[in-house]
């Protein structure tokens, strides 16, 4: 099932590439205008290191009768680094995300972003927030699990394998199958799905085709906007979405092979 509840596990061999939690808000134009000096030092214990970007948006079209294609400023992004490499803060006058490639489990997570997202708060006060997201990037490798034989259809299941959950369809003759789905979720949340095997970077690096899970959930303040009190209430209840779609989309044999421990 989709969205069945199930009880959460520990993975000995974790598929996630990265976990990213972005927060929109209205633009503040002290970020970018200014270095964030004052940021840098409330975060810099935990992220030490420190980058700063020009990033140039693509052009929008322009309001009117006579539409035409109107360039953007650039976009100042600030990165903050954890020691070791594999956390990282991104701030520009509109959102500030984590990341990291070594995602062990939510509690974790979610006590990385507190601190640098309420010292974000304390310092620039946004009124509040226009969208949150949450989005979890797995890639399922059949080498590293010891699951060289095995077909995409023992291992993930029939509605996220397109095509190739038809018996009668070869694998190897499939070049090209994707799966992306875009749906609304109960509590005004929003499920952005893209699933499929695929090559890492193109297969430059790593030539083994891998099963992507990309599961990109949000949380939009079109309707009523998102305050910062109420941030981690619609994290934790997107977090509980991404576990059940994960949970959805693999078989047993996988679940296995990833080397499932209950949590405790």
């Amino acid at each position: 099932m989709f969205f069945a509840e199930y009880d959460r596990y520990d993975y000995v061999k974790p598929p996630l590439l990265e976990v990213i939690c972005q927060l929109r808000f209205p633009s503040i134009l002290s970020i970018g205008a200014t270095a964030p000096v004052a940021f840098q030092e409330a975060i810099r214990q935990d992220f030490p290191r420190y980058e700063v970007k020009e990033e140039q948006l693509p052009p929008k079209v322009s309001q009117g009768p006579n539409p035409t294609l109107q360039s953007q400023p650039p976009v100042t992004n600030y990165n903050f680094i954890s020691q070791d490499g594999f956390w990282k803060i991104n701030l520009t006058n509109s959102f500030i995300a984590l990341s990291t490639r070594q995602y062990r489990r939510w509690e974790d997570f979610a006590a990385r972003l507190d601190k640098p997202l309420a010292q974000f708060i304390d310092i620039y006060h946004p009124a509040f927030f226009e969208r949150i997201g949450l989005r979890y990037v797995n890639a399922f490798s059949r080498k590293v699990l010891g699951l060289k034989d095995a077909l995409w259809d023992d291992l993930i299941q029939p509605a996220f394998l397109g095509v190739l959950g038809e018996p009668d369809v070869v694998e190897n003759s499939v070049t090209k199958n994707l799966l992306n789905v875009e749906m609304n979720l109960s509590g005004g949340y929003h499920l952005k799905l893209s699933t499929g095997p695929g090559l890492l970077g193109g297969g430059k690096q790593d030539p083994e085709v891998k099963y992507i899970l990309d599961n990109d959930l949000s949380r939009s303040g079109k309707e009523k906007e998102i305050t910062a009190e109420q941030v981690p209430e619609h994290l934790e209840k997107m977090h509980v979405y991404a576990v059940r779609v994960f949970r959805g989309a693999i078989t047993q044999t996988l679940h296995n092979a990833l080397g499932a421990t209950p949590k405790e």
